[in-house]
Order: C-alpha cells, then sequence, then structure tokens
C-alpha cells in the first residue's frame, strides 16, 4: 500500500503506542541536537568570517566553502531546534498535525540538499584544479562558479517542493538516482581519478630532479592543491558516513516498519545526519592550514578583547601569524 506524504513524514517519529519505548532514545535526541545546534551555529560561523579573512585561498573556492558553510549554519539555525520541537510535542503525546511536519520536511531538505550538493560542487572544483592545474583559472572563473552555486541553491529550494506535486514513488526514485549516482558513484570516481593524478605527477616530479629549481613554483603550488583537494575528500567521506546510516535506517523501516529498535535507529541516524554539519568546520581547521590560521587569529582576538587588563596570550592558541 503506498503511503501518503504526511503518513511517510509521521513514519519518520515515534507512534503514541511507542512513545514510552523509546522515551530516553527520545530526550537523547533532544539532548543531542541541543548542543549540536550550537555548535553548527558558531563554529560555522567562525568559519564563514576565517574564509572571508583567508586571501590566500582562491576566490572560486572560496565561494564554493561559504556556500557549504552557509547550509550549515541552516542546519543548526533552523532545522535542529525544529526537529527537538517535534521530538517534544511526541513526547508530551501531542502529535503534529499534517502542516506542522510539512514545514520540518521542506526546510530540512532544503539544507541538506544544499550541503549534499556543496559537497559535490567542491569535489569536482579539487578535481578541475588538479587534473587541469594549467588551465584552471581559464576554466573555473568565479563568475562560472557564482552560477554553480545558485543553481545549487535553487535546485535545492526546487527538489523539496517537487515532492508536493508529484507520486511519491516517482519522487524517491529521482532522490535515490541524485544520491546514488550523482552523489556516491560520481563523487568517489572524481576522488579516484584525484588520487591518480597526483601520483602520476608526483612520478613526473621525480623524474625531473635535475631541473628541480626550475619546477619548484610549479611543484610548490601543485603540492598546495593536493592538500586542499585531500580536505575537501575528508569533508565528503565525513559526509557519506553521516548520511549513510540514514539511507539504511530508510531501507530497514520499509522492511519492517513495526521494530522498535529500528525506529530508535532512525531517530540517531536522523540526529547523525546534522552532526555533519558540526564536523565540517571541524575538518576545514583540521586540514586546511590556511584556514586553521585565520580561526586561531579570530579566537585570539576574540580572547585579547575580553581580557584587555592582562592582554595575555594564551598557550593553546601559538605564535602570532602574520
Amino acid at each position: 500500500m503506498k503511503k501518503t506524504l504526511c503518513e511517510l513524514l509521521r513514519d519518520c517519529f515515534p507512534k503514541d503506542s511507542e512513545v514510552e519505548d523509546l522515551y530516553w532514545t527520545s530526550i537523547a535526541n533532544c539532548v543531542f541536537n541541543s548542543f549540536l545546534s550550537y555548535t553548527a551555529i558558531m563554529l560555522n560561523i567562525v568559519t564563514i568570517h576565517a574564509i572571508r579573512k583567508t586571501s590566500s585561498i582562491p576566490k572560486t573556492l572560496k565561494t564554493l566553502l561559504l556556500s557549504l558553510a552557509f547550509s550549515d549554519v541552516g542546519v543548526g539555525l533552523l532545522v535542529q531546534p525544529y526537529y527537538i520541537s517535534l521530538l517534544i510535542k511526541h513526547l508530551q503525546l501531542t502529535g503534529p498535525t499534517c502542516n506542522t511536519y510539512k514545514p520540518f520536511y521542506l526546510v530540512s531538505n532544503f539544507f541538506c540538499s544544499a550541503s549534499f550538493l556543496g559537497v559535490v560542487a567542491v569535489s569536482v572544483d579539487r578535481f578541475l584544479a588538479i587534473h587541469f592545474h594549467l588551465r584552471y583559472q581559464e576554466l573555473v572563473t568565479h563568475k562560472r562558479v557564482v552560477a554553480v552555486v545558485i543553481s545549487v541553491w535553487l535546485l535545492s529550494a526546487f527538489l523539496p517542493f517537487l515532492m508536493l506535486s508529484i507520486p511519491l514513488d516517482i519522487y524517491f526514485h529521482i532522490i535515490i538516482v541524485i544520491a546514488l549516482v550523482v552523489g556516491l558513484v560520481i563523487t568517489t570516481m572524481i576522488y579516484i581519478k584525484i588520487y591518480l593524478t597526483v601520483r602520476r605527477h608526483e612520478n613526473q616530479i621525480q623524474a625531473l630532479q635535475v631541473q628541480r629549481v626550475a619546477q619548484a613554483g610549479e611543484v610548490a603550488i601543485f603540492s598546495s592543491l593536493v592538500k586542499s583537494a585531500m580536505g575537501t575528500f575528508y569533508v565528503y567521506i565525513v559526509f557519506v558516513l553521516c548520511f549513510l546510516p540514514f539511507l539504511i535506517s530508510r531501507v530497514a523501516k520499509e522492511m519492517n516498519s513495526s521494530s522498535i529498535v529500528l525506529r530508535g535507529f532512525h531517530l540517531f541516524a536522523i540526529t547523525l545526519v546534522f552532526l555533519n554539519s558540526s564536523l565540517n568546520p571541524v575538518i576545514y581547521c583540521w586540514k586546511m592550514r590556511r584556514i586553521r590560521h585565520a580561526v586561531i587569529n579570530i579566537l585570539r582576538k576574540m580572547y585579547w578583547y575580553r581580557s584587555p587588563a592582562t592582554h595575555e596570550i594564551p598557550a593553546w592558541a601559538g605564535p602570532t601569524m602574520p
């Protein structure tokens, strides 16, 4: 029997008869999301400021990273508080109406789609930067990247509303094709191609040891591209690890919708999807040295202004960056 949209949305949350069995699971998810909402907002706002302040990051990559960070701020600012409110309503046995579920669906799908497509766009950008590193600035202009970012947000806004106007089975076929083909297969192939390109260039560099001085500038540029590609690769891996349990739980729930264990797992899987928005800025700071230095400088200035009497630099901040 095919489910209506309202039945599908209600199926993501505990039924009234299951509230007692999933009480502590729901409480735990409320606590986790309260904390993760704060971290997603604060960490991404600091990261956005750091990316804007870092002039050494190419303008094209900066635009894509800012778009991804803004989508993560949206998850923490709007999606997670809404999710918490729905869980609380179920705990109070005042189940939300269909009209209450729909805005949550629209907002969550909008920002999660923007985040998903943003990860794909960054992956393609790093592939072009490494595979065509001599022609990259000619092929990938700032105007073209801005057009891609606008397209990402327009498509992210279009997909949730599409579900309201077409049969659910057709919609989910479209989403599965986009998620599996574009998200997993193509992006994975991109990083495999990046790896092969890096290995080929490393072999070429080793074969040109006699021209080391002449090649030093090109080697330094290519090394920087490889490091940025590795940073975005970790963003992609964490994205897959956060979203895969949700996809598995959805399939498992369709096969056995009465299982309390699966319903509890599904609630945690949704929280894991939201966790991705808090992890992305951590990855930027961990794997991208220039962003890490900018974040440290921002935090140092915040500490400096909060402690005007002492003006002592905390030990964790390290030496002042130029």
